[in-house]
């Protein structure tokens, strides 16, 4: 099955690093058989959400941003499944990636119900895709910082209305175990 993938590389390098060859290697198993749009979001005029929530009441479902992050929206609405790759930057994901996670509330309705006994968004869209964590450790990463990314996403799944699905280091993880995580089906080369 052709699935779309959406990649958020979140790494800050200049594209030399340890995470951005692993995520170029990964993205070229994934075209063999998938569609895949990776985005260096370092690279990317991204702007910081200001909370304004105009892509609620004024501009439904677009940022009031005039930026490069609408091809971001639409990839990930229309992906099957979205990767977060960064590396841990003093025990969280880099800015960028977190900036571009942020913005991603424009995918989402104002309106509330309740899930779990908690208020949270409705939906924009029928379909969500799932994600997947993919880090690289920093010196001195503790298991209080992989609980802490764990959580924080745990929380963006409940009003993504997805689910985290893998936390993977590249440190441990190669790219098929990844793509077996994705597609349930091992790299062919």
């Amino acid at each position: 099955m052709n699935m779309k993938i959406t990649i958020l590389n979140g790494d800050m390098s200049n594209g030399t690093s340890d995470l951005s060859i692993y995520i170029g290697n990964l993205a070229r198993q994934l075209k063999e058989n998938h569609s895949v749009d990776v985005f260096p979001l370092h690279k990317m005029n991204l702007h910081y959400c200001s909370g304004c929530w105009s892509c609620w009441w004024k501009t439904p479902g677009q940022c009031a941003k005039h930026d490069e992050a609408e091809p971001i929206f639409r990839s990930v609405i229309n992906s099957d499944f979205i990767i977060f790759a960064s590396p841990l930057m003093a025990g969280f994901t880099s800015s960028a990636l977190k900036k571009t996670t942020d913005r991603l509330i424009v995918l989402l309705h104002p309106y509330i119900k309740l899930k779990n006994g908690e208020s949270h968004h409705r939906k924009r869209y029928d379909h969500y895709p799932n994600f997947g964590l993919l880090l690289q450790r920093e010196l001195g990463t503790d298991e209080e910082d992989i609980q802490i990314v764990n959580t924080i996403y745990d929380r963006f799944a409940l009003n993504f209305h997805n689910e985290r699905k893998y936390t993977r280091f590249i440190e441990f993880t190669n790219a098929d175990e990844i793509i077996y995580e994705i597609t349930g089906n091992t790299a062919i080369h």
